[in-house]
């Protein structure tokens, strides 16, 4: 039942009709709510009709139920780029490109989103009255200004509250409903950033104005003139205690000491700068910069425990102090590269990763994203050679192998996922499972296993009949025959690779007489203008006059013909059916 609400989405996606399709997920949802395609297409449809914030909650679960699906960050980046977080995006993207390095959609997206984040904000019209300000709330930051404020915070455990929240998200001109709500003042003073008060305080010295007050008398203008260049009087010295003052002589030597282990640290003389630290921290306690500090000297000395001590206390007290979010992150970020660090023995990169995504709530930093990165895929590669085992991954391959003499070929592709998670690097286990995904018609699954293959063992000649097998049946001839050919320099006399170019060159000459249905033909085409390098070579200037020269100047043509480059480009256009031949 699942499935078949999900074909009807796909059905209404490739219509146009992201409505229809957003609905028949929903349904699809309701049957299999632990199915992460079905909250990634969701996604993808509502963002279609600009329902950002509700796909990016579907983006969010996408990922929550597989954070190692590199598609559900593509979900995440173009929501958040949809609700103009520029900034989120690229984290998106940056991490499903740690997950999938080659992925094209994840490499699109983050260029559109280094674009956002680089062009100056959009000059927008002015508009006025509770609906422009209520557009205040539709973005990410609310949660985080309300939860950093501490009279805030309590709010968002009201349910009352959190309804008229929600209802302002939805419809911004609601905002006048609840404007009586003090509880709403105030979220809306902490998003305009200023005081809002309900009336002038009883002591304020308001000025008399009338609009029937005549103007001053012309007569008193050279006196206020003459008022005007006098010079104003000098304040009065203000008295300062000697409290006062000591205080600032003590945060003056603070800072004069920590400039000290800056360059005792620069110097690599770690030793010396940690006394400088502690020498700051002991004349001023109310700057947590210097704990952070020391705890980067003691990363460097390899004192982990040293560091994690520091780094607690830099946070406790940057809570105390009300610090800067972003000195709070620093200390989070130095604790979990402590952390990592001792991982390495422990074999725990749980705690770590934790307290990256403690700093990362704090403040989104590049740095403490890449370290976070960083610590999941230590923590996955770790988890992958304890699990390595290649006796049992040769069993689990021979069972695969049963599986698919029989036709059995879903069955036979959990012998083969648990073989490659018990040697992820056996080439075989790639090419046994590239052909069931083949047989099951799920050509983009055969032909990224088939690649791997290729990748893991350029000589292994089973990997480029797979990949060519593939992109034979999705009709990509001049492709699958640059495949074989490749397979044939390590192999020349293989009749797999020998017998596919045989087939490719038929379906090319076939095409080129226009022994072809024309249904055949515009889905050929179709499949082709989405190739970058199609797009690439119609895009080139050069080749535009080319193509233009065929038409109206045969002998032109000709001439072009006799470079290498544009002829063999040429010939791609010919295979992939946008120039045909007569």
């Amino acid at each position: 039942m699942a499935d078949e609400a999900k074909a009807k989405g796909n059905a209404a996606f490739s219509a146009g009709d992201f409505e229809q399709a957003a609905a028949h997920f929903t349904d699809a949802i309701a049957l299999a709510p632990a199915n992460h395609v079905l909250y990634s297409n969701r996604s993808a449809a509502l963002a279609s009709i600009h329902r950002y914030a509700d796909a990016l909650a579907d983006a969010r679960k996408t990922v929550d139920l597989k954070p190692d699906w590199a598609k559900g960050y593509s979900r995440l980046g173009a929501a958040h780029l949809g609700l103009g977080d520029a900034a989120s995006a690229l984290a998106a993207y940056e991490q499903g490109l740690a997950i999938d390095p080659a992925n094209e959609a994840l490499k699109a997206g983050l260029a559109d989103a280094k674009k956002a984040a680089a062009a100056p904000p959009p000059r927008r019209p002015p508009s006025g009255g509770a609906d422009a300000i209520g557009q205040m709330f539709q973005g990410p930051e609310l949660w985080t200004k309300i939860a950093a404020d501490p009279a805030a915070r309590a709010y968002l455990d009201q349910p009352d509250f959190m309804r008229m929240l929600r209802e302002v998200q939805r419809n911004p001109s609601s905002l006048n409903m609840y404007l009586s709500d003090p509880r709403m003042m105030q979220v809306l003073s902490l998003m305009l950033n200023i005081k809002i008060q309900t009336g002038p305080p009883q002591d304020a010295d308001l000025p008399q104005t009338s609009s029937s007050s005549p103007p001053p008398p012309q007569q008193e203008q050279p006196e206020a003139k003459a008022r005007e260049v006098e010079p104003e009087p000098q304040p009065e010295p203000m008295e300062v205690s000697d409290e006062d003052k000591e205080r600032k002589d003590r945060k003056a030597a603070a800072l004069k000491a920590k400039e000290a282990g800056n360059a005792s640290y620069k110097k690599k003389d770690f030793e010396t700068a940690i006394q400088h630290y502690t020498k700051a921290l002991e004349l001023d306690d109310e700057d947590i910069s210097y704990l952070t500090n020391r705890a980067a000297v003691y990363i460097e000395m390899g004192k982990y425990d040293e560091c994690i001590k520091d780094c607690d206390k830099a946070v406790e007290r940057g809570r105390e102090l009300r610090a800067d979010f972003k000195m709070v992150a620093r200390a989070l970020t130095r604790k979990g590269t402590a952390l990592a660090k001792l991982a390495k023995n422990s074999k725990d990169y749980d705690i770590a990763i934790e307290t990256f995504q403690k700093a990362l709530t704090e403040h989104r930093n590049p740095d403490t994203l890449k370290r976070l990165n960083e610590a999941e895929k230590a923590k996955k590669d770790l988890e992958q050679q304890e699990y390595y085992d290649p006796k049992l991954a040769d069993e689990e391959r021979e069972k695969g192998n049963e599986m698919f003499k029989q036709q059995k070929y879903p069955e036979a592709i959990k012998h083969y996922n648990e073989a490659l998670r018990r040697n992820p690097k056996d080439v075989k286990v790639y090419s046994n499972r590239a052909a069931c995904y083949t047989k099951l018609g799920a050509m983009p699954e055969g032909l990224k296993d088939a690649e791997k293959c290729i990748e893991l063992d350029p000589t292994f000649s089973k990997g480029y009949t797979r990949k060519g097998a593939v992109q034979f049946f999705m009709k990509e001839h001049d492709k699958a025959m640059e495949t074989y050919q490749a397979g044939l320099k390590h192999d020349p006399n293989n009749q797999e690779l020998l017998d596919g170019i045989r087939r490719c060159v038929e379906q090319i000459n076939k095409a080129n007489r226009g022994d072809i249905s024309q249904e055949d033909l515009q889905e050929k085409q179709s499949k082709a203008m989405q190739d970058p390098e199609i797009q690439g070579i119609l895009t080139d200037p050069i080749m535009r006059q080319v193509l233009m020269d065929f038409q109206e100047n045969p002998s032109a043509a000709q001439h072009h013909l006799k470079d290498p480059g544009v002829a063999q480009k040429i010939q791609k256009l010919i295979s992939a059916g946008i120039v045909q031949t007569r």
